[in-house]
């Protein structure tokens, strides 16, 4: 894996990653371990323990266990001996539950758990990096590394928090990054402002009346509610939220009645699905239109409908100053023209948004593929080790470059 690190090497320069590069077939080791070891949220046992020797043979100065349930974070102190400050660095350890469909030797062990999302590669980027800063040293204050579970819909970054995380560990700012099969290996992009969208769950209940489907109009019939309701809140996007803003609205799954019983009209039906915003002020109005026009669409049928809205993962913002910082990082390692400052916003979400609404900080993309590659929670996909040494070169950096050691 020497060979693959060199491939990156006209792509990325500096001392963090010339060194990191040494020990590349570690880090690929550690990755591959993971990845045939997935688990999910807050069940990251195997995981939590694989990250604790890891920071204790990486020669960290603590190591803390336990922190939102599974969580861990290791302390690295600087050479300076001078600075309090201290920068945070985020990486999320936990699975999928979903199957695996790859042939290589270090696919999943367990059925119907998979790493489809990269948190592997991320764990094992932060540890290249714990590696890196506790044999060096080039900074003056504390490296604070947060490896956090249940990312994947668990809200482990807000368990982590809600458990002390800041107070105990009290960082100036905090960042994350994600690998991203859109971007080609040795790109990284940040912008300010935001990254990811808020994340909604919303499940409507329709009440009718049921009955024999030969006689439906003796009962009100919530299928026929529930398919009205499925086209008019696709009205709220288009005729509601102005066209400058951000809005998506996705009813993505429906349950009523019996596929056995042909001729029996349920007397519920339920709608789940998700709706994705980044401004607050558009979030709040698109559950507000979701309660009126569903109470009025079922009314006018006979019918009733209970919107249950719920807040899930809050928009992921990266503070201006934080974001151009981590450019100017990322930079420094790829140079400006691998550095795309003007990416679009993902509707996807993050809980990495948490930390964000207590702590400044920037969440980042790492380039891992390119066009044609496997997407992200695809039953194919696999973390691409090639740029585990950039991405933890560029953890390092950030501590480095933020924590610099004063020069007499």
């Amino acid at each position: 894996m020497l060979q693959a690190a060199a491939s990156l090497r006209p792509l990325a320069h500096g001392r963090a990653f010339d060194h990191i590069a040494r020990f590349h077939p570690e880090l690929t080791a550690l990755r591959r371990d993971l990845h045939a070891h997935p688990e999910i949220g807050f069940e990251e046992v195997y995981t939590a323990a694989r990250v604790q020797e890891a920071l204790r043979l990486c020669g960290v100065d603590e190591v803390h266990a336990g922190i939102g349930k599974t969580g861990v974070v290791g302390i690295i102190r600087g050479r300076g001996g001078v600075s309090d400050r201290a920068i945070g660095l985020r990486a999320d350890m936990d699975a999928l539950p979903m199957t695996e469909h790859n042939e290589f030797p270090w696919r999943s062990a367990k059925p119907g758990l998979m790493h489809g999302c990269g948190h592997d590669g991320h764990t094992a980027m932060l540890i290249g990096a714990a590696r890196y800063l506790a044999e060096t040293r080039q900074f003056d204050g504390t490296a604070v590394l947060i490896f956090q579970p249940g990312e994947e819909g668990f809200a482990g970054a807000k368990a982590m928090i809600d458990d002390g995380l800041f107070d105990r560990f009290p960082v100036e700012s905090v960042y994350a990054m994600h690998n991203w099969p859109g971007l080609r290996p040795g790109r990284i992009g940040v912008i300010p402002g935001p990254m990811m969208a808020a994340a909604d769950r919303i499940t409507i209940e329709i009440t009718g009346k049921g009955g024999h489907g030969a006689h439906a109009y003796l009962g009100v019939d919530p299928v026929l509610v529930a398919a009205h309701i499925i086209t008019a809140v696709q009205s709220i996007a288009s005729r509601n939220v102005k066209p400058l803003d951000s809005a998506v609205v996705s009813l993505c799954a429906m349950q009523a009645g019996d596929l056995h019983a042909m001729s029996v009209m349920p007397g519920k039906a339920t709608l789940v699905g998700t709706v994705r915003t980044f401004r607050p002020e558009v979030q709040d109005l698109v559950e507000r239109r979701l309660n009126e026009l569903c109470s009025g669409v079922a009314l006018g049928f006979g019918a009733t409908a209970a919107v249950h809205y719920e807040r899930i993962y809050p928009a992921t913002i990266n503070t201006a100053r934080e974001a151009d910082f981590a450019a100017e990082v990322a930079q420094s390692l790829v140079g400006a023209e691998h550095v795309v400052r003007d990416m679009e916003p993902s509707m996807g979400a993050e809980d990495f948004s948490f930390m964000l609404q207590v702590r400044p900080g920037a969440y980042l993309r790492i380039g891992q593929g390119g066009e044609g590659s496997c997407m992200l929670h695809n039953s194919r996909y696999d973390f691409n080790d090639d740029i585990l040494p950039l991405g933890a070169a560029l953890h390092a950096s950030l501590v480095e470059q933020a924590l610099p050691v004063a020069r007499h």
